[in-house]
């Protein structure tokens, strides 16, 4: 439909309105923080989308404590 939507000068005016909004010293602690959701996400997908397992009813989750003598 759009034709040549991104081409590399809209990437600049991005990128320097991202140094405007924020700062050049707060882009890499974002740029940190978007690789690392990134990371937890693409792994998260990849142990598949089952659900953690739980104890079943009847099993206790913590031992039982000793009265002691």
């Amino acid at each position: 439909m759009i034709r040549g939507a991104m081409e590399p000068w809209h990437l600049l005016i991005l990128a320097f309105l991202f140094m405007m909004l924020f700062g050049a010293k707060r882009l890499p602690d974002t740029a940190k923080a978007l690789g690392e959701s990134m990371h937890v996400l693409k792994r998260s997908l990849k142990e598949g989308d089952a659900p953690p397992a739980s104890p079943s009813p009847g099993t206790p989750t913590e031992p039982a404590s000793v009265p002691e003598t």
